[in-house]
């Protein structure tokens, strides 16, 4: 603790895919320049810093993950601070700020932050700042900067009240006085209540990779040929505008490129959690007629000679490879198309200024290029504000490097929203739109962020299919637009079509099918598994399902497993199951219309309800055209078996476009069967949350 007591505070960050971890480097970086000194841990280093004795202001930031969990990171620090045998003045010694990140898309929003400031107060601990929730559905950087712009006021109120709380109050002048004479804009200490005071509601953050700013005046002539804005194109006023830019952060990797000997690392080594698996593909089917307007696959895995275990309800995920074209046209980029299978040795930079620098752990440190490119970096990720930051020290030419200096800055954040973020431009974009910037590859591992394996919920049973399991997914599209003039498939769906075409081509529209030659094709996987979408222990439970196109995917697994219990204990009482479907069209996209009707038949499935969004009606009422609006049709039922039957409510698919709609549907039902105004039915459906009878597997 090398740090001058009287401005020393302690920054804890958790994260889960590093965006945390990166706005904690924002905050520590900015903290020399106001005066203050930042002892900067991951939370889960608790060995390192110790909140029982802090004296001194704590900032947390911390993500969430999955369903509403607080990231890996942070597990133990929760159930520490979680213990019940800690009395309730536990932290009454501790002032802290937390900014939590989130997703609105998810239902619970944030909750990684929330736990964790909830059961702080609890303990006794107390805010010297507001909490900010930054929401990476509407950009993280409406949340986070105003945050760390009103930290620096209410870090300089703490130490002051904290000193006059020690009876120093004659000391307090002299206090204030060395913190005004460190660098900042004068404006900030007369920042109004209104950002002192700023309640950061449910809108924020995913992560804003901004670092401290710092002015930089260039004024370059707007062209009077262009009036409208675009990836590459500014007009006035930013075009014309002194702006504030991140400050650049600082290098810290070194390569040391070698020969052409060796063997690249095993996948199983790049993932941080559970046992990896290569299994092979046994069977692709197309789910979809030709003229759909979305491809849906299944694709089935043989796991006999494995541990891999799960149950219906679970998801698993599969290890992709970033698309060798786009990789090819990178190592181009880069000047490194010779040196593709080299083997480099990477390690950090002796002298580096960057806080805690370390090789990142999806890099190994011995590996060709392409290994790199291909299976560690998401080359496909929207840049962030201090990665473009640093692409303009690549950059040559004087109009590109101006164009990416008002992207990353504060005057153009609705320039990067409206042309990175939301046109999901990425790497291989920007270096074709600013073809005089060429970046060096340890440059790139320096602000890529590690390549996410893809997560996929199953889609079969291990009781009905032994040594198998199936998974379904729709190809995704990208299609071109003016900031990316090229189309794209999803990375890990479109890698999943190409491998199993052969496959998919043998098997074409024969769902049953156990023919054709075997394929030799592998992918690596590796266990997810959810602790809450399962069936009821009791099977005499009824449940209903809301799954639209593949969102029945884990339905068919429940359905399968359910077959078979009730094959083999036919004494068993079964509750009723229902299932919600809907697609577009009935002779196109109605996934799994034979099995269904296999369920209903032999009584697995006991009442299906499906809708048709985009077929025409000649009935003089129209049907409903999607789940939501079937769902009110059976209100009385609604009602029936989630309140007096004790049964369970699951909804898997989109999120903004249907669970948010069955979420409405669903209290509408319970406000109107029983009685109750709007505002008491969302309660009664936060308790059936609460209560995990009303589950959601869903996505955004």
């Amino acid at each position: 603790m090398c740090c001058d007591l009287k401005r020393r505070f302690l920054l804890l960050y958790a994260t889960q895919k590093g965006q945390a971890k990166a706005i904690a480097e924002e905050i520590w970086q900015q903290a020399g320049s106001h005066g203050f000194e930042a002892e900067m841990h991951c939370i889960s280093e608790m060995d390192k810093y110790n909140l029982e004795t802090e004296k001194d202001p704590v900032v947390i930031v911390i993500s969430t993950t999955g369903t509403g969990d607080p990231p890996d990171t942070a597990r133990k620090f929760v159930k520490r601070i979680q213990d019940t045998t800690l009395p309730p003045d536990h932290f009454a010694h501790l002032q802290y700020g937390l900014l939590g990140l989130g997703d609105s898309e998810y239902t619970f929003f944030c909750n990684g932050g929330k736990t964790v400031d909830r059961r702080l107060q609890e303990l006794g601990a107390q805010h010297f700042y507001d909490t900010g929730l930054a929401d990476d559905c509407v950009g993280l950087e409406l949340v986070v900067d105003p945050w760390i712009d009103g930290l620096w006021l209410a870090l300089r109120e703490a130490f002051l009240l904290q000193k006059e709380k020690e009876g120093m109050s004659s000391n307090a002048d002299t206090i204030s006085s060395s913190l005004s004479a460190a660098p900042h804009d004068m404006d900030e200490l007369n920042l109004s209540s209104e950002v002192r005071n700023l309640k950061l509601e449910d809108e924020g953050v995913r992560s804003s990779d901004v670092l401290s700013q710092k002015s930089v005046d260039i004024h370059l002539a707007a062209s009077t040929r262009d009036t409208e804005p675009s990836l590459v194109h500014s007009v006035p006023p930013i075009s014309q505008s002194v702006l504030n830019i991140p400050a650049l952060p600082p290098d810290y990797i070194e390569l040391e490129f070698q020969d052409t000997h060796g063997e690249n690392p095993h996948l199983s080594s790049l993932i941080s959690e559970g046992t990896a698996f290569e299994v092979p593909v046994t069977r692709a089917v197309q789910l979809t007629r030709e003229d759909a307007i979305k491809t849906a696959l299944l694709l089935e895995l043989d796991i006999a000679d494995t541990v891999f275990d799960y149950q219906p309800g679970d998801a698993f995920c599969v290890m992709c490879p970033n698309n060798v074209i786009e990789v090819e046209e990178l190592l181009q980029i880069l000047g490194l198309s010779e040196k593709g299978d080299y083997f480099v040795f990477v390690k950090v930079k002796q002298g580096t200024k960057k806080k805690g620098a370390a090789i990142p752990q999806h890099i190994p440190e011995r590996s060709t290029v392409k290994f790199i490119l291909t299976w560690c970096l998401e080359i496909r990720a929207i840049p962030k504000k201090a990665f473009l930051r640093a692409l303009v020290e690549c950059t040559s030419d004087v109009g590109e490097k101006r164009r990416l200096q008002e992207l990353c800055s504060r005057q153009g954040a609705s320039d990067y929203t409206r042309f990175i973020r939301e046109s999901n431009v990425c790497l291989l974009d920007l270096l074709h739109a600013f073809p005089s910037c060429k970046p060096s590859l340890n440059l790139l591992i320096e602000h890529l962020p590690k390549l996410q394996a893809r997560s996929y919920s199953v889609s079969s049973s291990n009781l009905y299919q032994p040594g198998r399991v199936c998974f379904v997914f729709n190809i995704v599209e990208f299609p071109t637009c003016p900031a990316r003039p090229v189309s794209r498939k999803g990375v890990c769906t479109g890698w999943l079509a190409e491998l199993v075409a052969p496959l998919l081509h043998a098997n074409k529209n024969t769902l049953n099918a156990k023919g054709g030659s075997p394929s030799t094709e592998k992918i690596s996987i590796f266990a997810r598994p959810n602790n809450t979408f399962h069936l009821p222990a009791d099977p005499s439970v009824p449940f209903m399902m809301v799954g639209p196109g593949t969102g029945i995917s884990p339905f068919i697994g429940f359905l399968q497993h359910r077959q078979k219990l009730r094959e083999e204990h036919r004494d068993w009482e079964f509750g009723e199951t229902w299932l919600f479907f809907g697609c577009r069209h009935r002779d196109r996209d109605y996934l799994f219309k034979d099995e269904l009707r296999c369920f209903l038949e032999n009584g697995t499935l006991t009442h299906l309800k499906v809708c048709f969004s985009r077929d025409s009606s000649t009935a003089e009422v129209a049907s409903p055209k999607y789940v939501q609006e079937v769902i009110r049709l059976y209100a009385k039922e609604v009602a029936r078996v989630l309140l007096q039957e004790g049964g369970y409510f699951y909804v898997c698919g989109d999120k903004k476009h249907m669970a948010d709609g069955v979420s409405d549907a669903v209290v509408d039902i319970l406000s109107m069967e029983m009685e109750v105004d709007k505002l008491e039915a969302m309660k009664i459906l936060a308790m059936l949350r609460e209560a995990k009878r009303y589950l959601q597997d869903v996505w955004s």
